[in-house]
């Protein structure tokens, strides 16, 4: 180590000035300068757990916009003969996402479906696994793979003479059979005698096919008994099935007009314009699932949003007053956040909804309900910012200089604080999405009469089909379950970039 005698011993002629001819200036910075929120979105891209759930947020979130709006099923679409029917991925899909399920059924069943096939050309049974003996042995059971929608088969309606017209129109025009003859009551199975798909012969109330001995159905269809040909006594004039010798009976004249036998795959598309497809299947009551669950997860988003933004101004507000003034005025509006916050919030939610519902309606008092204690949370991270922030050197030479109060808390403490207050901000939606579907799933909020969906709605709905139709209840689900995880680890991101001194402190 070199001490202070040899360096004083250091000749004078070793010394030399480095610039001596130069005059030395600042020198310009290569970088350009980085604010607050671009070094808080720097931070955040290295999270790529949080990227990837804003990604999936993100999608959710158009997912909840686009699909109503293109969505052919309206909200108000209700289809009785085509509830709880499997997801459907397009109209001619076969192997996956087909809207059939593996079943197995009995002889009578198996017959019904058969004869379905033959009469229209829509075969239910899309593959016969094999059969198998009964357990007492005395029937053949057989294991298939059963479509949802062609299962439905013909349906009887009432039709007044101008539909009636308009359908035969269709038929003639597009070269389509929609109506189909009408068969003798009398002749149906006793326990099936409003059953339009039983057109053939049976035996027995079970429903099995009475075949002829050649193992054919033998049709039970209505005959024109006036003699007077076609058309005679429904009027038809239009595509018969093959077989008919011109006697047939396509409709039974009634008060309001025709009682007619219809293909309902068939009618669908007369009346919709395309072909049966719902996506993710549909609900109990025949509404489409895939834009019943969009609505009911665009309502969630606008609820928890509004939640959010109505909770960060009020606890932003009230938040700052405690902070910056402290002391008594502290103390006092501290007691009264004290005594909102030790009311639990499901039974505030619960009584609004009987007494305040009936007057402002179900949406408004849960919003109430949501926003009367909800803003707490947020004026308690508010009022710690501002004690931390407000002693600072800055705020001390802004007051020194005139600045006023109001100026001094949203122009110069509030800014520091917009980060901590932007993630509990976040924060809120999940648990507002949360809370307002376990509200609709336990029924105390009962958004269905207000024409309204939500996603725990949909979860209310389908928990009676779990173990039948659990496609009903898995896709709100999943939905739910993605968007909490999604943004609970996004909200860690967000917490990290604004505040790299809390990274991890919530793990």
């Amino acid at each position: 180590m070199t001490n202070k005698t040899e360096i004083g011993n250091i000749p004078k002629e070793k010394f030399e000035f480095a610039q001596r001819e130069e005059t030395l200036h600042d020198v310009k910075l290569d970088t350009k300068p980085i604010g607050y929120f671009r070094d808080a979105f720097n931070r955040f891209k290295r999270n790529k757990g949080s990227v990837v759930s804003a990604i999936i947020i993100l999608f959710l979130l158009l997912y909840a916009i686009i699909t109503p709006i293109f969505s052919p099923y309206s909200a108000t679409f209700l289809d009785g003969y085509y509830s709880t029917v499997l997801p459907k991925i397009s109209a001619k899909a076969n192997g996956f996402w087909d809207g059939a399920r593996r079943e197995k059924i009995g002889e009578s069943r198996y017959d019904y479906y058969t004869a379905m096939a033959q009469e229209s050309g829509y075969n239910p049974l899309r593959k016969v696994y094999g059969t198998a003996l009964s357990e007492d042995r005395q029937s053949t059971v057989y294991d298939v793979k059963l479509d949802s929608y062609y299962k439905v088969g013909c349906q009887f309606f009432d039709l007044k003479p101008d539909a009636y017209n308009a359908l035969i129109e269709y038929q003639n025009k597009n070269n389509i059979q929609v109506i189909y003859p009408m068969t003798d009551a009398s002749k149906r199975p006793s326990a099936f005698t409003n059953d339009a798909n039983y057109w053939y012969r049976t035996s027995g109330t079970k429903g099995k096919a009475d075949k002829d001995a050649n193992g054919n159905f033998v049709n039970i269809y209505m005959r024109d008994a006036s003699g007077g040909g076609a058309g005679d006594i429904d009027k038809y004039d239009s595509l018969r099935i093959d077989g008919d010798d011109g006697t047939y009976q396509y409709a039974v004249p009634n008060q309001t007009g025709y009682r007619v036998r219809v293909c309902y795959y068939k009618y669908f598309e007369y009346v919709n314009g395309f072909e049966p497809c719902f996506v993710f299947g549909t609900t109990g009551n025949g509404q489409d699932l895939f834009g019943a669950l969009a609505r009911g997860a665009r309502f969630s988003f606008i609820l928890a949003i509004s939640v959010s933004l109505i909770n960060m101004i009020i606890g932003a507000i009230f938040g700052a007053i405690e902070g910056y003034y402290g002391g008594a005025l502290d103390l006092i509006m501290e007691r009264f956040v004290e005594i909102l916050s030790g009311v639990p919030f499901i039974i505030l939610a619960t009584l609004f909804q009987f007494h305040l519902a009936n007057k402002v309606g179900v949406v408004p008092s849960l919003l109430f309900a949501f926003v009367l204690t909800g803003w707490i949370g947020t004026a308690g991270t508010v009022r710690t910012q501002f004690y931390r922030f407000k002693h600072q050197e800055y705020v001390l030479a802004a007051r020194t200089l005139g600045a006023k109060d109001a100026r001094l808390m949203f122009r110069h403490i509030f800014p520091n604080s917009l980060g901590t207050i932007i993630t509990s901000s976040v924060l809120v939606i999940p648990g507002v999405i949360g809370t307002e579907s376990m509200l609709s799933y336990l029924n105390i909020v009962n958004l269905e009469g207000s024409g309204t969906t939500s996603v725990g709605t949909l979860l209310s709905a389908g928990q009676g089909l779990m173990t039948t139709d659990p496609h009903v209840l898995l896709f709100p689900a999943i939905f739910l379950a993605l968007l909490m995880i999604c943004f609970n680890l996004f909200g860690n991101g967000l917490r990290d970039a604004f505040n790299p001194s809390l990274r991890g402190s919530g793990e």
